[in-house]
């Protein structure tokens, strides 16, 4: 029996929507796949005018989302607010943030028109991208990523589970881990993932990595992990995904992805950010044997660089 299997089982501990770091909008794209159909409507209805949104009465906003005034009610608790006015002054704070964050590029949108020039194109996929990792860093609880270093420190060995393009960002990790001397193994195909986590017990870690977080060929493998005793990290953009409810701890990132850019291009950036976080605190807890092993190791392969005449 899995963990997602367990009637009762504790939420994971995760920085994404609980966070007081989270503006309102980051905490509503994360949460939607996981609403109900009537809640879901009052999120996109949000998200797509979210500073028209922020003025309009209760009764108003429900009648746009196609639902009723207390589905909203139910949507602002979802979010962890108490009341709809709270919701509304939630809204209005982030987008006035993105405001400032974006300057003239916020009112040109994000999503790349058919018309937009190379210039126009580069603008915009530079802003999303900066703004989805201001929205990441707002939203992570340190505490949870110092739960995940502490984790990966003492672990015996860690296994990271990923596929697609998340798997690129799983060997990025093993990369760098592996450089600074932890026993670490990357799997992309879930046959080899499904049989390391055969092997692992309480002194490892496994780590999963998904924007979606219902990636069967991640959670699979976390699952099993988990079922042996080992500590679990999910990487998601989703906290109440699969891959979310399998893990002892889940980092989130905050990336919404465009139907030009559905490629996991926001996300990867999004995910070698949390990825950069983990190594370089991981790396610091043992600062001088960390920067012995990156000098040794940068130094094995200076002699295959070709040198100029």
């Amino acid at each position: 029996m899995s963990r997602r299997d367990v009637p009762h089982a504790p939420e994971p501990e995760s920085g994404s929507t609980s966070g007081s770091g989270a503006d309102a909008l980051t905490r509503i794209r994360a949460v939607r796949p996981s609403l109900p159909p009537s809640e879901r409507r009052v999120a996109d209805t949000v998200v797509s005018d979210p500073a028209g949104s922020s003025g309009l009465s209760i009764g108003l906003l429900a009648e746009r989302a196609a639902t009723s005034p207390a589905t909203v009610l139910r949507f602002c608790r979802t979010l962890g607010f108490g009341s709809y006015p709270q919701l509304r002054l939630a809204l209005a704070a982030a987008v006035a943030h993105e405001r400032a964050v974006g300057g003239e590029q916020s009112a040109l949108g994000t999503d790349i028109d058919p018309s937009d020039t190379l210039e126009q194109i580069v603008k915009k996929i530079i802003y999303n991208e900066v703004r989805t990792l201001d929205a990441t860093a707002r939203s992570l609880d340190p505490a949870v990523l110092g739960r995940a270093v502490d984790a990966i420190t003492a672990a015996r060995r860690i296994d990271i589970f990923g596929v697609g393009a998340s798997a690129f960002v799983g060997q990025d990790l093993h990369q760098k881990l592996h450089r600074i001397g932890h026993i670490t193994f990357v799997w992309t195909d879930v046959h080899a993932a499904l049989t390391a986590s055969a092997l692992l017990g309480p002194d490892d870690v496994a780590i999963g990595i998904s924007h979606s977080g219902e990636t069967e060929d991640t959670v699979d493998p976390l699952v099993a992990a988990a079922e042996r005793g080992a500590t679990t990290i999910a990487l998601t953009n989703f906290p109440h995904s699969a891959l979310a409810v399998a893990a002892d701890l889940v980092l989130t990132t905050a990336a919404r992805e465009t139907p030009f850019r559905s490629g996991a291009t926001v996300s990867r950036i999004a995910q070698l950010a949390l990825i950069d976080c983990l190594f370089v605190a991981v790396a610091q807890r043992s600062y001088d044997t960390a920067a012995a092993a990156l000098q040794e190791t940068y130094t094995a392969v200076q002699r295959r660089r070709r040198r100029r005449p």
